[in-house]
């Protein structure tokens, strides 16, 4: 990839301010006009890149997308080995993963998808994306005859409904100890579909 035009970069910019502001003040009291002031620009500007706020909220979840497809940090997306699945796992049920993205924020437009069909588009392009990546890599490990799920799809969706009840369910946790144990549970599960030991690769292995 070639690297980004002097226009991306400064939606890039105004996109993660936006995530920041909203992130500390709520999307709700979240403006243009404060985003500007954080940024020390004039409001036009970032008018002439986003016209309204709606057109930056549906910038900013597109850059959720991204966000969360780093999970996939695999060198060779064609050459998936077990390992690779392993650690793709490991992250989905992490602290890394679940501090991807605001939760928050997450939510609060997740319940804006009700009542906005872009952005409900838009979210389902996000666990559609999520779903076929993990999919993928089952269905490769699959190919090497590494593991044996009848039903790669079905997995993946499995694991993603998983994935999506538990940081739902352990938002509302405050006790630590809890929120790790349900959590570990859960990947437990999850390694429980794909008919893996979690155990098979060292720590070492994983980082």
């Amino acid at each position: 990839m070639g690297r980004k035009s002097l226009k991306e970069e400064r939606q890039l910019e105004i996109i993660k301010t936006f995530y920041k502001v909203a992130k500390k003040e709520g999307y709700e009291n979240t403006s243009i006009a404060k985003i500007a002031k954080v940024m020390d620009i004039n409001p036009s500007l970032v008018s002439h890149y986003f016209a309204t706020k709606e057109d930056l909220t549906y910038a900013l979840i597109d850059h959720i997308l991204e966000r969360y497809l780093l999970i996939y940090t695999i060198k060779n997306k064609e050459e998936v080995t077990l390992a690779d699945l392993q650690k793709t796992i490991e992250m989905l049920f992490s602290k890394k993963w679940n501090l991807l993205f605001d939760d928050g924020l997450f939510y609060t437009f997740y319940a804006l998808a009700f009542r906005e069909k872009k952005i409900k588009l838009k979210y389902k392009t996000i666990l559609d994306s999520l779903r076929h990546a993990l999919s993928s890599m089952i269905e490769q490990c699959n190919e090497k005859q590494l593991i044996n799920v009848l039903a790669p799809k079905t997995a993946a969706d499995l694991i993603f409904v998983l994935v999506d009840g538990a940081y739902f369910y352990l938002s509302l946790e405050n006790d630590k100890e809890a929120y790790t144990a349900r959590l570990e549970y859960y990947k437990h599960k999850a390694y429980e579909i794909l008919g893996m030991e979690q155990s098979i690769f060292s720590d070492s292995t994983l980082s």
